[in-house]
């Protein structure tokens, strides 16, 4: 959500310089409040990498925070920039004209001007000026500037043009976002852009697995910090989307103690669950990781507090009826609107798709609870270091909402104990749970063990439990060893 008032201002003891916010999705916490107000910002990044979808997305945000602004276009006409607006579901962007909170300007560039060398940049510096006064703006977009350069033949040309352009733009103390194309080689006046700019950011566009890519990053911010990590970068309906990694993991929040919804496991954990914690379940096909989730979620229903499910292994219907067999009935609380249950292939998009899927229901649904079933279906998004990359991110949103995560991950048989997390994020979870099945003697026997409850008691022996027509049974006065015979309790 953008804060409350879009120039923010440093204080006394502060050395941070004025900023604009952009009102873009994740932009502004990377940039620490938004761009440099009264000063210019560069763009830079390839075709097809989001620049002209940023620009004009801070022009819009402004517009309807009531802060005027014009928007000029080298490459597409005003009719291409409003069809692509309403692409982006910003049906209002003609009102807003109409309204004088924004101006969309496509220059006329006869041809004959580049044949002739007669082009001034004065003349159109003055019609941007009567625009600026026109609606009182305060923002300004100049897209694809380096259509506007190539109009000059010699470098000393360009060069001398586009100094006078920033001297223009300070001048009128205009929050000022230019868009630069590049390609393998670039014109010594490109630096010469980037030198002048006070805040730097590029886009880029990559493949790997055959999966599509964006990421920005900020290069430079004059008298600012800002966060300098490459961060994934989304375009979908409603506009751009960036999803940092921010400070959430500092941030704390009350913690009680919640039912598991299975009265057995709640003993061995003297209470059950901490709230907004993340809990690994791991175990091989079959130990009963979903059912030990769902018990979980139909409980939490029955309390008051909304759940999403997240199915990577199995489509709606035929996870629903497959509870059924358990005694647990999800059709209930998910026609209720108590339950979501998002049953998606994790190939079908990008992980940083999913996870603005994800974050975009969490954000609507306010759910208690996230069960992601199974972690070890990530990879399918691309790679282990993508998966990786997901479950840290999804785990620091949930966290600075105060939600409990409940991750199941799928195992080999016989490696249980010894491959919790094929990722590697146990370490960053708060309870660890191994569900593993032997069969000793020809029996088939399952059994629990507790490997950290981060903070709070439980119990550190291997429990025999038992999945029946009312869910999991366990037996928790038996124990037994990692080789499935039981012991005395």
């Amino acid at each position: 959500m953008p804060p409350p008032s879009s120039e923010l201002t440093a204080s006394p003891s502060d050395s941070l310089p004025p900023k604009t916010a952009t009102g873009i999705a994740g932009l502004d916490e990377i940039l620490l409040g938004g761009l440099p107000a009264g000063r210019t910002t560069l763009v830079r990044g390839g075709p097809g990498t989001g620049k002209t979808v940023l620009a004009l997305e801070f022009i819009y945000r402004g517009a309807l925070r009531g802060e005027p602004g014009v928007y000029v276009s080298f490459e597409e006409t005003v009719a291409t920039l409003r069809q692509n607006a309403r692409a982006l579901d910003w049906d209002n962007v003609e009102s807003l004209e109409q309204d004088g909170r924004m101006v969309l300007f496509n220059p006329d560039l006869p041809a004959t001007l580049l044949q002739t060398g007669e082009f001034d940049i004065q003349g159109l510096l003055a019609i941007l000026d009567g625009h600026i006064k026109k609606i009182g703006a305060s923002r300004i977009v100049i897209d694809a500037s380096d259509v506007l350069l190539r109009l000059f033949r010699t470098t000393e040309d360009r060069e001398d043009q586009l100094f006078l352009l920033y001297q223009w733009l300070a001048k009128r103390k205009q929050t000022a976002l230019l868009t630069l194309k590049i390609s393998g080689e670039q014109p010594s006046t490109y630096d010469r852009h980037e030198y002048m700019a006070d805040c730097v950011m590029h886009i880029d566009n990559r493949v790997a697995g055959q999966i599509a890519t964006r990421r920005l990053r900020v290069i430079k911010y004059r008298g600012s910090g800002f966060l300098s990590n490459e961060f994934p970068c989304l375009i979908a309906s409603g506009g751009m989307q960036l999803m940092p990694i921010s400070r959430s993991e500092l941030e704390t929040h009350e913690q009680d103690q919640v039912s598991t919804g299975n009265s057995g496991l709640d003993l061995l954990l003297e209470g059950g669950y901490q709230s907004g914690t993340c809990i690994l379940i791991a175990g091989s096909t079959g130990t009963g990781k979903s059912i030990l989730a769902s018990e979980f979620a139909v409980a939490a229903t029955q309390r008051g507090e909304r759940v999403l499910y997240v199915n990577f292994e199995e489509g709606l219907g035929s996870f629903i009826r497959g509870m059924r067999s358990a005694g647990l009935d999800l059709a209930s609380p998910h026609e209720q609107g108590m339950l979501h249950i998002l049953a998606a292939l994790p190939e079908m998009l990008g992980s940083e798709e999913h996870l603005l899927r994800l974050f975009r229901i969490i954000e609507e649904f306010d759910p208690a609870h996230v069960v992601v079933d199974a972690i070890s279906a990530c990879q399918r998004m691309g790679s282990e270091a993508v998966a990786f990359d997901f479950l840290v991110r999804l785990l620091n949103h949930c966290r600075s909402r105060g939600v409990t995560c409940i991750y199941l991950n799928q195992v080999e048989p016989d490696r249980s104990s010894h491959w919790i997390s094929g990722v590697g994020i146990s370490s960053l979870i708060d309870a660890l749970m191994v569900l593993e099945q032997k069969w000793p003697g020809g029996s088939h026997v399952r059994s629990l063990l507790i490997i950290k409850h981060r903070g709070n008691r439980h119990s550190h022996n291997y429990h025999s439990f038992r999945i029946t027509d009312d869910g999991i049974v366990i037996d928790e006065r038996d124990s037994v060893s990692s080789s499935g015979q039981k012991e005395p309790s």
